[in-house]
């Protein structure tokens, strides 16, 4: 089980409006944030910790892959458009996936990318 993971990315600020936006669809907010003058500036989103790290001090554009569970079909709706608003790239739109492509059955998401191209996803097992 994790207890938090993270991506580096190009721009903290550019990556942090995207991440507000999409996160925050999710229920989920900035926690914590490392100062700047530390040189090793992030943001931690979660809903009580950091769950979820953005910082500049890992590499960045490697095209990274994270899920988010979502509490409903109508969250990961949410996260995609608010992560389609905040400047993300579609990179597959809200809705079941079929288990005939590997999915399980339920499996409803959505996937956008990042600022850095990186798939975020939110999905919902209902």
């Amino acid at each position: 089980m994790l207890d938090h993971t993270g991506i580096g990315v190009a721009d903290v600020a550019r990556s942090a409006a995207f991440y507000d936006a999409a996160l925050g669809a999710l229920g989920l907010r900035r926690v914590m944030q490392l100062p700047e003058d530390l040189g090793t500036d992030g943001i931690g989103y979660g809903r009580d910790h950091p769950i979820f790290w953005i910082d500049r001090f890992h590499p960045h554009s490697v095209k990274q892959h994270t899920a988010f569970a979502a509490r409903s079909r109508a969250e990961v709706d949410a996260f995609h458009a608010a992560a389609m608003a905040a400047g993300g790239t579609d990179n597959g739109a809200p809705g079941l996936r079929s288990p005939a492509t590997g999915y399980p059955q339920g499996y409803y998401a959505a996937f956008v990318l990042d600022p850095d191209g990186n798939n975020m996803e939110a999905v919902f097992r209902g």
